[in-house]
């Protein structure tokens, strides 16, 4: 076969065919995640706003926020600790996409995943529930006969969790783009990225059809591009990139620190005991996952004094790490994001008249690029958050210099496996 001719993909038939498993995979998977959505606002309605009324509190109260996330804390520990599996892998040592786990292992996790999300904890349930819906999908697939590959199904998934949990395929897309064109598959990369589509398309939808929530919002948009945007970008997003690195060189030493307490029931308590503190200083808004406090800053962008937003900013990356780091389950994206968005109303109080759209723009690709590694998503959020395709050009430029500092960059993830723990066990 000549070189330049490209060998056969899939038949029309045989994607129509598995368009139907990428279909339900799509459909579930967004069901899962509208439910751990459901059930934890619900349950975060109960603690933040009716239990605290009754002993004349409110959310902001700093006794009710310690108690709150000390309890928080120790609940999660209860169940890392003793329920079956353990509440899967420690979410500090995991990627975004990893190998799904057993379904013995399922209800601990999704458990620890809703106590964080209600408590105030901050993290998001990315990663999680992408592992929860791929073990469903495998362990379907599976008692169903189907001979899809594993890989392949843990793709669909993976693809439809991240087009529910944003809202739209374009992000999966973007995430999947370097997974999918490592597949050993004959045809175009839009051959491989048929099924992964479908899945997310379909997740997407389904989740906009629930009244599910997304990332969009809308900031004063640019009118045109100035060549000093072109430095004052710069300068933004390297410096939130800082910010992302020291967080992730940081963070294998905070986690060793909490793990040295061998117990979770121990070490998490003490990280909820500590992002009570924490909540205390920086107030609700650096609370939870970051998604709503995100919109809570854009919404007022001039509410803010620049004290208060790097005030803001330097408790959610603490925050975090102490989060990731003390054994309680979730992602690390969308508190990224809040700490992005507040690096970025904070350069645009700074910087004389600098688009503020361009600030959060810069800063959200900086601090998400640091911590994901990841180009396409760290562009895909950035225009997403402040709903301004004008940035989208200066991204692609910003983005060269800002990779070159990250590179080389520790990651946001700790590289060796909790030691106090057994992984669990993938003979069942």
């Amino acid at each position: 076969m000549p070189e330049n001719e490209e060998t056969p993909g899939p038949s029309v038939r045989t994607l129509a065919f598995m368009a139907i498993p990428a279909v339900a995979i799509g459909i579930v998977s967004a069901l899962v995640l509208w439910l751990l959505d459901t059930v934890s606002g619900l349950l975060e309605d109960w603690v933040w706003q009716t239990l605290p009324a009754t002993f004349g509190a409110d959310q902001s109260t700093p006794w009710w926020i310690f108690i709150v996330l000390t309890v928080t804390g120790a609940a999660v520990g209860l169940v890392v600790q003793f329920v079956p599996g353990h509440a899967g892998e420690d979410s500090a040592t995991t990627e975004l996409a990893t190998n799904p786990p057993k379904l013995y292992v399922v209800p601990g996790l999704l458990l620890a995943v809703l106590l964080s999300l209600a408590g105030g904890v901050s993290l998001g349930p990315e990663n999680p529930i992408i592992a929860v819906n791929s073990a469903i999908a495998v362990a379907a697939l599976a008692r169903l006969g189907g001979k899809i590959p594993q890989p392949v199904v843990v793709l669909l998934a993976s693809a439809a969790t991240i087009g529910a949990l944003f809202g739209t395929p374009v992000a999966a897309a973007l995430v999947l783009t370097g997974m999918v064109a490592a597949v050993k598959a004959p045809g175009s990369l839009w051959d491989k990225m048929f099924l992964p589509l479908t899945a997310a398309g379909t997740a997407a939808l389904t989740m906009h059809l629930l009244g599910g929530s997304s990332i969009a919002f809308e900031l004063p948009s640019m009118e045109s591009i100035e060549p000093i945007d072109v430095l004052t970008g710069a300068v933004v997003a390297v410096g939130a990139a800082l910010v992302g690195i020291l967080a992730a060189w940081l963070l294998p030493f905070v986690h060793r620190a909490f793990h040295a307490l061998k117990y979770p029931i121990v070490f998490t308590t003490l990280g909820g005991a500590v992002l009570g503190l924490l909540g205390i200083i920086g107030g609700p808004i650096t609370l939870f996952k970051g998604l709503e406090q995100t919109g809570e800053l854009l919404d007022d962008p001039g509410g803010y004094t620049a004290g208060e937003l790097a005030l803001f900013a330097a408790v959610k990356v603490v925050a975090l790490l102490i989060a990731a780091s003390a054994g309680f389950r979730g992602g690390r994206i969308f508190p990224t994001v809040f700490i992005g968005a507040a690096l970025g109303l904070l350069a645009a109080a700074l910087i004389p008249d600098m688009p503020i759209s361009l600030a959060v723009a810069s800063a959200t690709l900086g601090m998400t690029l640091a911590a994901t590694r990841d180009g396409w998503i760290a562009i895909f959020l950035a225009v997403a958050l402040v709903g301004d395709v004008v940035v989208l050009p200066l991204l692609c430029v910003l983005i060269l210099p800002v990779w070159l500092l990250v590179t080389r960059a520790p990651k946001l993830v700790v590289s060796t496996p909790d030691p106090v723990l057994p992984k669990p066990s993938t003979a069942r």
